[in-house]
């Protein structure tokens, strides 16, 4: 065991841990005030539901033998296994419980992140089935397929962070369930004005902050790649804001926070496949196209007439394909992309991406499907109006 890799990385997990509920914020500022309770519980939640499920069952899925190069076995099933020395862990520098908990702030975070598509219209006991059936049947087998032993990491995909695992399969869900779930109650006809922009920004400040552990820890030690990959999430993410404040300032004539903070998302999800296989340099180029891409790809949802409340698709859908593809251009630390002369790469991440979308997409219909049966998805039109903080939780944001 490295004594200085493990307290970097317990570290990182603490970041990484502090980005939910920095999403929490960032989400429930967008939203309208009668909803803004209820989103932020669709995140915080999550610290709690998913936290204990990956300790009794899906980090084994995760990270257990491999079965066929789709799941894991039930190894570490309750934690059986996993402890303080460095046996058995899948970085051996570190002791197994450090690695198994940095993992499960991944887990936390990436169902939190579809909720964000379904803002102010699902039912709270729906939601919380959906997300522990969707993190054990899609997201435990993506992070095995890329980090766990799994067919997507023995094929040469490059996934750093999650640009696969975290966001490419969370904007798949958010496309899938916002269209199954339909549109918000007066979606077209009456505005959805964001309740709390200084909310979002500090949500989208944490969100930043929290991203360095997310980044920089997926080094798994405290060395040069780790400083690489803080580097590049940092120059990626100011890069993204600043194209995505001209793109929208061409587009609208103004600049807006909601943009900014809009483009630093934009750019911390598509460096996050890339982080620690390119250049700063190469990082900057990344972040300056994603600001606009998604920003684009934001204004597409009108003309596909679906209602993705929160951008969860344009940003993090988006985002993430891109991240991962330019992974396949640019990456030259540790692997060879299409400028480095390897055209293969760029294969290869075409293939992992279309896996990933297709599988994570079907998946999430199923599970809607069945949940919806079990106890439904949306809650009553009235329920609705009146806004899901008091009919779903008993309790209102703001006292005016």
């Amino acid at each position: 065991m490295n004594p200085t890799d493990n307290a970097f990385i317990l570290v990182c997990a603490a970041l990484v841990m502090f980005m939910t509920p920095g999403l929490a914020l960032f989400y429930g500022g967008l939203v309208r005030n009668k909803n803004v309770l209820s989103t932020i519980m669709h995140s915080f939640m999550m610290l709690g539901l998913v936290s204990v499920l990956w300790a009794v069952v899906g980090y084994s899925l995760s990270f257990g033998t491999d079965i066929g190069g789709f799941i894991g076995g039930f190894d570490f099933a309750f934690l059986n296994g996993v402890g303080m020395g460095v046996e058995g862990s899948p970085a051996g520098n570190l002791p197994h419980l450090t690695f198994m908990i940095f993992q499960c702030m991944f887990a936390v975070i990436t169902p939190a992140l579809i909720s964000g598509a379904f803002a102010e219209r699902m039912k709270f006991s729906g939601f919380m089935i959906f997300s522990a059936a969707w993190l054990l049947l899609v997201y435990a087998p993506m992070c095995h397929w890329v980090w766990g032993g799994g067919w997507m990491g023995e094929m040469g995909a490059l996934d750093f962070a999650g640009g696969a695992v975290v966001h490419m399969s969370s904007g798949a869900a958010a496309l899938a369930c916002a269209i199954l779930l339909g549109k918000r109650k007066g979606y077209g006809r009456e505005p959805f004005i964001p309740h709390n922009l200084p909310m979002t920004i500090l949500g989208a400040g944490i969100l930043w902050f929290g991203w360095f552990g997310f980044n920089a820890g997926s080094a798994l030690a405290a060395d040069g790649l780790a400083a690489n990959a803080f580097v590049t999430t940092h120059m990626a993410t100011a890069a993204a804001v600043l194209s995505w404040i001209i793109a929208e300032w061409v587009h609208g004539g103004k600049a807006t926070t909601l943009g900014a903070a809009s483009g630093a998302v934009a750019g911390l999800v598509a460096i996050t496949p890339a982080a620690g296989f390119v250049t700063p340099m190469a990082a900057i180029i990344i972040g300056l196209i994603a600001g606009v891409l998604c920003f684009g790809g934001i204004m597409l949802k009108n003309k596909f007439g679906y209602d993705d409340a929160l951008d969860v698709v344009g940003i993090h859908g988006l985002g993430g394909t891109f991240g991962a593809l330019a992974t396949g251009v640019f990456a030259s630390i540790g692997a060879e992309g299409l400028l480095m002369g390897n055209a293969h790469q760029l294969w290869v991440q075409f293939v992992s991406v279309v896996a990933t979308w297709v599988f994570c997409f079907v998946m999430t219909v199923v599970i809607f499907k069945v949940v919806d049966a079990l106890v439904g998805m949306r809650p009553s039109e009235e329920d609705e109006v009146r806004g899901l903080d008091v009919t779903q939780h008993s309790e209102t944001g703001y006292q005016l």
